[in-house]
């Protein structure tokens, strides 16, 4: 398991076999590689980390008030804006959005879990749908406030 005991032994913890937390470049740092198949739709694995009432480094949003700091695997998800995979915050679990094949990044939607991010950066993932800046979903992409006269932008409260 990539968690440690303290965690427990659920089933669907990530198993050293099949995930890692490796370097992917100088511009991204590190990621979680798959190095088994799975199939669009299926639940590959449980998240686990402790519960802290603040936005930190590899921490992911539950509620407005508390996030699931995971420093072991799922705090390692890169972003993309065409991801792979998708959170569930409420049971914990990470879900295919499509196949994914052996030696493959996991890639999530940043502003799919998090209303702020920790710290916002320029998105290189390359997807045509790319929005060009990483950010929350509450967050405003910083050019649109350069743009903006002042009282006029608004941010988008979901």
């Amino acid at each position: 398991m990539l968690y440690p005991d303290q965690f427990g032994k659920d089933p669907l913890f990530p198993k050293h076999s099949d995930f890692a937390v490796v370097f992917k470049d100088e511009l991204i740092g590190r990621g979680v590689i798959t190095y088994r198949s799975f199939a669009e739709g299926e639940v590959i694995a449980r998240m686990a980390g402790h519960i802290v009432p603040d936005i930190r480094q590899h921490t992911l949003q539950i509620t407005p008030n508390s996030h699931l700091f995971d420093p072991y695997f799922s705090g390692f998800f890169l972003h993309s804006c065409a991801p792979n995979i998708s959170l569930n915050m409420v049971t914990l679990t990470v879900t295919a959005l499509r196949d994914i094949t052996a030696n493959s990044f996991l890639y999530m939607d940043y502003a799919e879990t998090e209303d702020v991010l920790y710290k916002q950066f320029p998105c290189s993932c390359g997807a045509p749908n790319c929005r060009g800046w990483v950010t929350g979903r509450k967050e405003v992409h910083p050019a649109a406030i350069a743009r903006s006269e002042p009282g006029q932008l608004k941010q988008d409260h979901r």
